[in-house]
């Protein structure tokens, strides 16, 4: 784990085999079949800054508000993420959930939300917030105070359901 002195480094963008895995589930969705996920990942449709095209990217939903209308997804590659930057360019888009479209808009959270947002999911899905850690290579030492300091490192955004949202 980083000494605390020390800013956390973001993790590198996948490439290779972590691409082709963190991609795979897209067709799925794109076939209708996105219910088998149970509502664990959403398929974010964004368009490209510099192209103006339509991209979609499949995220884990880190948390849930269904009374708010509300998602919480983090971009674990940090803020070079090409969903990531898009949505900061044109925040209004369209999620899929197992076999439901939601108009949202993007609101980018703190760092310290993130510190919280991961301390919770981390509470809730300690096996897998390790597996996501070491995947993204963010070190933590299983600790809740390991787990905020890895969330601070990591932009999180919630996706709010609503009016002003558009439908690609």
């Amino acid at each position: 784990m980083p000494h605390r002195d020390t800013p956390p480094v973001p993790p590198r963008l996948p490439t290779g085999w972590r691409r082709l895995l963190a991609r795979l589930p897209i067709p799925i969705f794109r076939c209708g079949l996105g219910w088998v996920f149970g509502g664990r990942l959403l398929l974010l449709h964004h368009t490209g800054r510099v192209s103006g095209l339509d991209r979609r990217v499949v995220l884990e939903v880190v948390e849930y508000a269904p009374d708010e209308g509300c998602w919480i997804v983090a971009s674990g590659f940090g803020p070079k993420a090409a969903w990531y930057r898009n949505l900061r360019a044109e925040p209004k888009t369209l999620i899929e959930v197992g076999t439901r479209r939601h108009a949202v808009t993007a609101h980018f959270l703190t760092p310290g939300d993130g510190a919280e947002i991961m301390a919770r999911y981390a509470r809730r899905r300690p096996r897998t917030a390790r597996r996501l850690g070491a995947f993204t290579g963010l070190r933590t030492d299983g600790t809740d105070a390991g787990f905020r300091e890895a969330g601070g490192a990591v932009p999180f955004v919630r996706l709010e359901a609503g009016p002003g949202a558009r439908l690609p």
